[in-house]
């Protein structure tokens, strides 16, 4: 009888003991160290001639930083703001469902719209708007090939320099949201459109109920972005002699010639209101991200008790 050959005795690794850990080394990064303090000294640096230069006129910026001049321009930029965002936002959306319109008429319509705003300067259209009354010195509506009409009133009377304003910025405002927007619509999956149609859905409740509610997460990043852009981009209407937080900072300082403290007041303001948009628009998003949040969570182990 043959004897079977001996197999040989494999060792098992060894394994660390319970509750041992190994320890961890982080790697050393001795250039983004001292990059880092190079910058921090130029930060410093920088602010401490800031802080100490007299040309900034700091006690000027203080006593006009609450001037009710200043603060009724802030309230008026704010105004601005809030009413072409919401114009815009809306005008964008119904341009956006236009353009993914099975309509070729509809889609042509909101393709040009979006070409004739988004490829002219905003500042152009702003002037444009202020001076519609040499084209159109009576805003009348009827039918064409000069059919019968109703005549509204005179274009200087209807269109004011506040008016001009807002058509300017809403109307430049909604070419922007509706490529927006239809972005966030063409990021849904297409198969929750096959099931709200299987569910019977309407188009109008198909749009309001499944897709404007998933696209928000796509939308809101960029619309954000866009607010901020238009609280700064009020400032343009300051050439239609608005009193806005701009101009009225051009007033002031056109009376006592401080140029840069009056600059430095209106600009701590707008520092200001888009760190207030910033907070809200990172709340609006951590809202709407629920569930699609691609960073790990850190796992936290249960408390255990003691006897």
């Amino acid at each position: 009888m043959s004897e079977q050959p001996s197999v040989p005795d494999i060792k098992e690794p060894a394994t660390s003991a319970a509750g041992d850990s190994i320890p961890v080394v982080p790697l050393k990064h001795p250039v983004r160290l001292a990059l880092a303090i190079v910058l921090i000294l130029v930060a410093l640096s920088a602010a401490w001639d800031v802080a100490v230069n007299e040309r900034y006129r700091w006690d000027i910026v203080v006593s006009y930083l609450f001037a009710p001049q200043i603060l009724a321009g802030a309230g008026l930029t704010l105004l601005l703001t809030v009413v072409s965002m919401t114009v815009g936002i809306a005008l964008g959306t119904l341009l956006a469902i236009m353009r993914l319109s099975d309509n070729p008429i509809l889609s042509t319509i909101s393709r040009g719209y979006i070409w004739f705003f988004r490829g002219t300067p905003l500042l152009v259209q702003l002037i444009f708007w202020y001076n519609i009354a040499a084209l159109y010195p009576v805003i009348a509506f009827g039918l064409p090939f000069e059919g019968p009409s109703v005549v509204l009133g005179s274009a200087n009377v209807l269109i004011s320099p506040l008016g001009a304003a807002l058509l300017g910025l809403s109307l430049n405002e909604a070419a922007y949201m509706a490529e927006i927007i239809r972005g966030g619509i063409g990021s849904v999956d297409k198969g929750q459109y096959d099931a709200a149609r299987a569910l019977g859905m309407s188009g109008g409740k198909l749009m309001n109920r499944v897709i404007l509610p998933q696209a928000m997460r796509v939308v809101l990043p960029p619309t954000g972005n866009q607010v901020i852009s238009m609280l700064k981009g009020t400032s343009l209407v300051s050439v239609l002699a608005i009193s806005d937080l701009l101009y009225s900072a051009q007033i002031i300082y056109a009376n006592n010639y401080q140029t840069i403290p009056l600059l430095i007041v209106a600009s701590l303001w707008y520092l200001l209101m888009t760190t207030v948009l910033s907070f809200f628009q990172n709340k609006l998003e951590r809202r709407y991200g629920r569930g699609f949040d691609s960073a790990p969570r850190r796992i936290r182990k249960p408390k255990t008790r003691t006897a």
